[in-house]
C-alpha cells in the first residue's frame, strides 16, 4: 500500500486522496523543466500538486496555477500548496483545461497527462480519470497548449513514447515543435519507460536528444539521477 505522504526536503505531499501517487518519472518531469525565466506557470492535471511544487522550489518569483478536475485531487492539492514555503505564489484550480480561461497566457505549461487511453480500465473511477484519458485526451490536451501557451513560451510533458509520438503530431499541427527529447529509462539495456519533450514555436535543428538512466546495473540510482533529484529527494 503505497504511504500517505511523501517527503521531500523542503515540503510534503500528502497524497491520500488523490488517484496518483508521486512516482519517479513524474519527479524527473518537476526537476527537469526547465523554468528560468518563467514568470507565469500552468500545472495541467496537477494531480498532489507534486509539479507546481517541484517548480516553485527552482522558481523564486513564478506564479503558478494548477488545474486538476478531480474533487478529491484538488483538495489535496491545495492542502499541499497551502502547507508548502509558496502558498502565496501557488493557486489550484478545479476544473476542466478544456474550459479553463484565465485571461493570460503562460510562460510554461507542464503536464503529466492520462495516457492509458483505450486500455483495460480499472474499477476506480477517479483512477479512470488519473490514467485512462477520460476527462482529458491528447488531441484536447494538444488544443488547451495552443490556446493557454504564449508566443514565447515552452511546454514540457511526460508520456510513454508511444503517446508522446502522438501527442507530437497533434502540436505540430499548431506549430509546436520539439526542442528537447529526454528519453528516461529504468536502467542500461532496457528501452526507454516515457519521453520528457520540450515544445517551443520555434522549430530546433536538430532537437536535442538526452538518455537518463534511473538505475544502474547493480541497482543504485546513477549518478545523473542523483544530481537531478539530489535538491528534492531526503536521502540523495
Amino acid at each position: 500500500m503505497p504511504n500517505s505522504y511523501f517527503q521531500f526536503k523542503q515540503f510534503r505531499v500528502e497524497q491520500g486522496r488523490a488517484a496518483m501517487k508521486v512516482c519517479t518519472d513524474a519527479c524527473v518531469l518537476g526537476a527537469y523543466a526547465g523554468v528560468d525565466g518563467a514568470a507565469r506557470i500552468l500545472d495541467v492535471g496537477t494531480g498532489t500538486g507534486l509539479l507546481a511544487l517541484m517548480v516553485a522550489q527552482r522558481n523564486a518569483e513564478a506564479r503558478i496555477d494548477a488545474v486538476e478536475v478531480d474533487e478529491g485531487a484538488c483538495a489535496q492539492a491545495t492542502d499541499n500548496a497551502n502547507a508548502s514555503p509558496w502558498a502565496g505564489r501557488i493557486r489550484v484550480i478545479r476544473g476542466r483545461i478544456q474550459d479553463y480561461d484565465p485571461g493570460i497566457r503562460y510562460d510554461l505549461i507542464l503536464s503529466n497527462p492520462p495516457f492509458y487511453e483505450n486500455h483495460l480500465k480499472r474499477p476506480a473511477a477517479a483512477q479512470n480519470v488519473a490514467l485512462h484519458g477520460e476527462a482529458l485526451s491528447l488531441p484536447e490536451l494538444a488544443a488547451a497548449v495552443h490556446r493557454l501557451l504564449g508566443p514565447a513560451g515552452r511546454f514540457v510533458v511526460l508520456l510513454p513514447p508511444y503517446q508522446a509520438g502522438r501527442l507530437e503530431a497533434l502540436l505540430f499541427a499548431f506549430h509546436l515543435f520539439p526542442a528537447d527529447h529526454l528519453h528516461l529509462h529504468d536502467r542500461p539495456g532496457a528501452p526507454p519507460i516515457r519521453r520528457i519533450t520540450t515544445y517551443t514555436s520555434t522549430s530546433p535543428d536538430p532537437c536535442r536528444e538526452t538518455e537518463l538512466f534511473i538505475r544502474d546495473a547493480t541497482g543504485a540510482y546513477t549518478d545523473d539521477f542523483v544530481r537531478l533529484l539530489k535538491p528534492y529527494y531526503l536521502y540523495l
